[in-house]
């Protein structure tokens, strides 16, 4: 018997199982209501996101990277959340990367059989330089795509640190991964496409892992994204709404210290709480590690 006919996410569901006999808005509602248990089931893995995000905070620290690889739905969904960093977080692009089976070109067609190599996977690692200062999480639903493993098991034996994130139990990733994150969502609305529940649970953890770990780094004052890049007109005008809701200055202050601080969310919100120029608040800002309510305090400044 083929191991995969054993996976959680390769069961047939009993819920759905006359779906093809409804219309478009019964189809929905079933859908919907599967969809309805999933963040059950990510809460239930929260210590496990949570372990790993201090990990990822550990290697950004220590000046290294965090890495996501997957194979179809699940290394888009990698793509996706590390791209996203960047104009949110105001990071560099390769302080998160995503992977994919078969390359970019993966991202919008399937590649043929691009999964099913663990040594192209294990080239990956080697090709991105990945090492001990680094963090490599495998996505798979099934826990178990050979190009997935290739790249954890390469990613081990160089020193990085291995989490895994897959939709089922006691998978091949625990030989690989120092931590495992499992949310079991259980049989897919049309059997085997995880795109779907797993895909989603995947998207919730990934959402949570960068974002809390960017908090955690200081990119988030309030709940406030101060350190995005204003790189076109829409976050532009982002930055000067974040300025003023962090200050409560006016328009031309709030347009005053953008300036000066050609164009640093951080640095003018610093300036602004606490009268000083540009120069100073980048001091300060670099004194509290890049933390705005840090770097307020220092001067002795309420927050």
């Amino acid at each position: 018997m083929n191991m995969l006919s054993l996976l959680t996410t390769e069961q047939p569901n009993a819920n759905t199982y006359n779906i093809d006999q409804m219309n478009a808005e019964q189809i929905m509602y079933l859908i919907n209501e599967e969809d309805r248990h999933i963040a059950e089931h990510v809460r239930a893995v929260i210590p496990k996101v949570a372990a790993a995000a201090e990990l990822v905070v550990e290697a950004f620290r220590k000046g290294g990277r965090l890495f996501y690889i997957g194979a179809g739905t699940s290394g888009r969904l990698g793509i996706l959340d590390a791209s996203e960093c960047p104009p949110t977080f105001g990071t560099d692009p390769s302080m998160v990367q995503g992977l994919i089976a078969g390359g970019f070109r993966a991202m919008k067609e399937p590649i043929e059989g691009a999964e099913d190599s663990p040594e192209m996977g294990a080239k990956e690692v080697e090709e991105h330089g990945i090492g001990a200062n680094d963090v490599l999480v495998g996505i798979a639903a099934s826990g178990r795509t050979p190009y997935v493993l290739g790249a954890m098991k390469r990613a081990g034996e160089l020193g990085a640190v291995v989490i895994g994130l897959c939709n089922n139990t006691d998978t091949p990733m625990k030989q690989y991964a120092q931590l495992v994150i499992d949310p079991v969502v259980g049989p897919e609305v049309v059997l085997g496409s995880t795109r779907m529940k797993a895909g989603t649970s995947q998207k919730l953890i990934l959402n949570m892992l960068t974002t809390t770990s960017m908090i955690l780094m200081g990119k988030v004052y309030q709940n406030l994204m101060v350190d995005l890049n204003p790189s076109n007109e829409k976050l532009v005008y982002r930055a000067k709404r974040i300025i003023h809701m962090a200050t409560g200055a006016d328009d031309v202050q709030v347009e005053q210290a953008f300036a000066a601080a050609d164009g640093h969310v951080k640095t003018a919100i610093v300036m602004l709480l606490t009268g000083t120029g540009a120069d100073e608040a980048k001091a300060l800002l670099s004194r509290s590690g890049g933390f705005v309510r840090s770097a307020v305090e220092l001067t002795g400044s309420g927050t």
